[in-house]
């Protein structure tokens, strides 16, 4: 057993399920229509199910994204809600494929080394931050310490982490046949969300001692935070970048509307849901679980898998 499938012991009750995972995001959308394009020819994701005003998108499987349309809907600045959601590929052939439909449409993006992951950065067509990556700790590994990120490459060298991508040597994973119109590959899901938020502290607080995420760092110089199920690097990351005490958007705003944290099964999810009861958050019940609102206003919807 790997440590995302292996049970709690008792020691560890106080945090969320290791096998806990970030399921999909739900967006605000102005132009319905023009937003599935975006994210089917863009990023390659299927159209799941689409219903009067609201749509559902991933790559064959489970949602990855949900958008609603909101007329009137506009991009504010200056709140919390989200900064971008990331989607996890499962090798660099894939993160290759997607890069390289980016480079034929001219869309712009911005290739980065995390040197523990590969990744590529981008806003959606109403202004929402995209994260596309895949992992590689083959190359290295990242930690903080201290406040202070520490990212060393494979041979022992120091990097910043924040290195351009060697784009070349990414796409020699592509393959003659590889069709760059191909949607994305089952395996395809959420790695992680980036929130703003009015106050880390606060912020930690709610998803370490309220949720049970364990807190993989606090960069206080960077104004952020990761926490995280089963010891991997961020699910969650939180920021203040859209200032101290920001406000929450309007309910006419583009953006987030919620996101989702999938729990292994029901007991799991009683088992936070109790958590967040007795910390005194307001649940509202709904076909898939439980919503709770962060501190911040930020929407997180608890469920838990399929049996």
């Amino acid at each position: 057993m790997d440590a995302q499938t292996q049970p709690r012991t008792k020691t560890e009750s106080g945090s969320i399920h290791p096998a806990t995972l970030p399921g999909y995001v739900h967006l605000t959308a102005a132009d319905l229509e023009r937003q599935i394009d975006f994210y089917e020819q863009v990023i390659g994701l299927k159209l799941h199910w689409r219903k009067d005003a609201s749509a559902g998108l991933g790559a064959g499987s489970q949602d990855l994204l949900r958008l609603t349309e909101v007329s009137g809907a506009v991009r504010l600045r200056g709140t919390t809600g989200l900064y971008h959601l990331a989607i996890l590929l499962p090798n660099r052939r894939e993160l290759a494929r997607a890069v390289a439909r980016l480079f034929a449409l001219k869309y712009r993006n911005y290739p980065t080394d995390h040197i523990m992951t590969k990744t590529t950065y981008l806003d959606d067509a109403e202004g929402n931050g995209i994260e596309l990556y895949t992992e590689s700790p083959e190359d290295g590994t990242w930690s903080l310490a201290n406040g202070e990120y520490i990212t060393r490459r494979a041979d022992g060298s120091l990097s910043d982490g924040r290195e351009p991508l060697d784009v070349e040597a990414l796409f020699s994973h592509l393959k003659k046949d590889d069709r760059l119109d191909a949607g994305m590959p089952v395996e395809t899901r959420i790695g992680h969300v980036h929130l703003h938020v009015r106050d880390i502290d606060e912020a930690v607080n709610f998803y370490h001692d309220v949720i049970g995420f364990d807190v993989m760092g606090i960069a206080r110089p960077f104004r952020m935070a990761f926490v995280s199920a089963g010891g991997y690097h961020h699910h969650l990351g939180l920021n203040t970048w859209q200032g101290e005490g920001a406000p929450p958007p309007a309910k006419n705003a583009l953006g987030l509307r919620a996101f989702s944290v999938v729990l292994p099964d029901k007991t799991e999810l009683e088992h936070v849901a109790a958590r967040v009861k007795n910390a005194g958050f307001q649940m509202e019940h709904n076909e898939e679980g439980f919503l709770v609102r962060d501190p911040s206003l930020n929407g997180l919807i608890l469920t838990s898998r399929a049996d």
